[in-house]
């Protein structure tokens, strides 16, 4: 059954803990956004969690340096999941999962700007078991949305959870194939009924 990850981000505290109440019931993990993180701090992890002890916290940090401090700072706060960019040097992506392991946590690998499955295959020989397909915020005001063309970075890889993210809504959820995860952002959050938003997520991914 496909996992939906709530994001919230460029969201208020407020707003942040409104949402939830809203969509709990329809949801499966809780994205703290990079903005919101920004904003907040540790502080909004490690009160999401202790509110939702029952969900998956996912902490967007992107790290992409510092991935041991990072790590650590996110696991302490209760977060379960942190995410690190692809992009980053080998000894960022070892340090963080070697952090990761000691909490018994996990990372997400964020591939937004990655184009070739080469990358992809050198991560999960490191390690990584968790990955995010993205187009990210710019890219959608383009036009671009995920789709599941975006799974050649990571067809063939074995144990391996997918998630997907970028513009996901009601018209576009069933048509994802392959993956594991569909993070749904502002289609819920910037909803004017959240709650009936994420029920007709959760119902048309089954």
């Amino acid at each position: 059954m496909l996992k939906i990850q709530l994001a919230l981000d460029r969201l208020t505290r407020e707003d942040c803990f409104s949402i939830l109440e809203e969509t709990t019931d329809h949801i499966d993990w809780i994205e703290i956004g990079t903005g919101v993180i920004k904003e907040y701090g540790m502080g909004i992890v490690r009160e999401i969690s202790e509110a939702y002890p029952e969900k998956t916290i996912v902490a967007d940090m992107k790290t992409c340096d510092a991935g041991r401090h990072e790590a650590k700072q996110a696991f302490d706060a209760g977060a379960d999941i942190i995410t690190v960019m692809a992009f980053s040097h080998n000894k960022t992506v070892e340090e963080t999962l070697e952090v990761a392991q000691q909490f018994g946590k996990r990372i997400m690998v964020d591939l937004l700007g990655v184009d070739s499955k080469d990358r992809t295959v050198e991560l999960r020989g490191l390690g990584v078991d968790l990955f995010c397909l993205h187009i990210g915020k710019d890219m959608q005001q383009e036009g671009a949305l995920a789709d599941s063309s975006l799974y050649r970075l990571v067809e063939g890889l074995e144990d391996v959870e997918v998630a997907i993210a970028g513009g996901i809504s009601e018209k576009t959820i069933q048509s994802l194939i392959g993956v594991d995860i569909a993070i749904v952002g502002s289609t819920i959050t910037g909803s004017s009924k959240p709650r009936e938003t994420s029920k007709t997520i959760k119902r048309l991914a089954g």
